[in-house]
């Protein structure tokens, strides 16, 4: 595994929900706050997104891909929509689904609008440090794969083929993986965007991924990157936050608890596939990092 996929991988609960939203004239709909993540493409047309707390609206054309990783609520409008409007949006669930043409001008837009389920437990900092919105705009050239994913996405919503209530949820999937890689690689600022750009951090942030139950020391890793472990020490701590040891101390824990939660694998198990000798050592570590042992945990999470 990779940062990116795993960082999305211990946060992913579930199946993500979408629907079509084909609107025209003076419209406006409100989406409220969602503890997962929301995402709209937009098929055909413009259109206005202005989140809540008052954000310069987001104007938004044909092609173009938004993620709202926090989940903040916020409102979709026609492209001239102005703050009175915006105020009197109507709620999205009222009209999703649905063909709606509003009095007054404006060309039909269509969108696909959607939602993420996520388990904010053990947001890895790099989804944590993602802006309110993510907006990645339609250009000739510009991440090609996402590009080819809207295409897909919207062959399948017009031609509603057989097999489509498989594919459609793996393409979101797909998405929001491109939506978080194109991020990563545009970002103009941000740790996890220098992370991921630096050969040295990213060779060792490789490695822990690739295999974190290897018995890894300062060392070790320190080979992999191909540096001392000091020059190792002082870059990745700078761009990560904490020492190369204590983010795989922290990394394997996030792990375990995927574990705890998404399976019924024996503690002893669990332990092995974390890195950590016995479940004694795990339980130790994970009610220092939790407040809680391992069994209340799980039980916490089936509940």
């Amino acid at each position: 595994m990779d940062v990116v996929s795993d960082a999305i991988s211990t946060v992913r609960v579930g199946s993500p929900s979408s629907s079509r939203l084909r609107v025209a004239g003076a419209w406006c709909v409100r989406l409220a706050p969602y503890e997962g993540a929301g995402f709209h493409v937009v098929l055909s047309g413009s259109c206005l997104l202005v989140t809540d707390g008052g954000g310069a609206p987001v104007p938004l054309g044909p092609g173009d891909v938004v993620l709202l990783p926090h989940g903040a609520g916020h409102v979709l409008a026609h492209a001239a929509a102005g703050a009175a409007e915006l105020r009197r949006a109507v709620p999205f669930e009222e009209v999703r689904d649905t063909d709606v043409r509003r009095p007054g001008p404006g060309p039909e837009v269509e969108l696909l609008c959607g939602k993420y389920r996520l388990d904010r437990s053990r947001t890895h900092p790099l989804l944590a440090e993602l802006p309110q919105v993510v907006h990645l705009p339609h250009r000739a050239g510009g991440h090609p794969e996402l590009q080819a994913a809207v295409g897909l996405l919207a062959r399948e919503l017009a031609e509603r083929r057989a097999g489509g209530c498989l594919a459609l949820p793996s393409l979101l999937d797909l998405l929001l993986v491109y939506l978080v890689r194109a991020w990563t690689a545009e970002a103009g600022t941000g740790a996890w965007p220098a992370a991921l750009s630096d050969p040295v951090t990213a060779a060792a942030l490789r490695a822990l991924h690739s295999d974190p139950a290897a018995p890894w020391t300062a060392a070790r890793l320190a080979a992999e990157a191909g540096v001392s472990r000091a020059t190792l020490a002082r870059r990745f701590t700078a761009l990560v936050g904490r020492p190369p040891m204590a983010y795989l101390t922290w990394w394997r824990l996030m792990l375990a608890a995927t574990r705890l939660r998404a399976t019924d694998a024996p503690l002893a198990a669990v332990a092995r596939e974390t890195g950590y000798g016995s479940p004694y050592a795990l339980s130790h570590a994970f009610n220092r990092e939790f407040g809680t042992t391992p069994g209340r945990y799980r039980s916490l999470r089936a509940s």
